[in-house]
């Protein structure tokens, strides 16, 4: 967690918010990241989501199974996803998003729009051309040598 404070810290100092996180697997680290959301102009570069990148790409692997996150703050909802998709095991935290929150870093509004219907969320969401894209579906179903993730 101290490295994780550290990137944290650099990132501030870099411009961007204050967000570090590692990625540690066997008690080594193998990835680490700090938020460069403005500096690349990049909405999904959270530090999570850089470590995350960075140590699919150390291990050559989109599963992250047996790895633990330290991160200086409670995920958002999109690192939250990311932590999942990549079968993270472990997470550990330092600020709560209540604290992000006191200095206007507020995902409340994501969790709140996921609850609700897609007809009522705030992004209006229309469906189209779904027999059409069922093709792809429909051939993934049938591929025998596709790696399931």
């Amino acid at each position: 967690m101290a490295r994780s404070i550290e990137l944290s810290i650099k990132s501030v100092n870099s411009g961007t918010g204050p967000f570090g996180a590692v990625i540690v697997k066997n008690n080594q680290i193998i990835s680490e990241g700090f938020n460069t959301v403005t500096l690349n102009n990049d909405p999904t570069s959270h530090a999570e989501i850089v470590a995350i990148r960075k140590a699919c790409e150390e291990l050559s692997n989109f599963s992250l199974e047996g790895c633990d996150l330290y991160t200086t703050c409670e995920p958002c909802p999109m690192c939250l996803s990311a932590i999942y998709w990549a079968r993270i095991s472990k997470i550990y935290y330092a600020n709560t998003r209540s604290d992000a929150k006191k200095i206007d870093f507020s995902d409340a509004m994501i969790y709140e729009e996921l609850n609700k219907t897609i007809k009522d969320r705030k992004i209006p969401m229309h469906q189209m051309m779904r027999d059409e894209a069922l093709k792809a579906f429909d051939l993934w179903e049938k591929k025998v040598d596709k790696v399931k993730y």
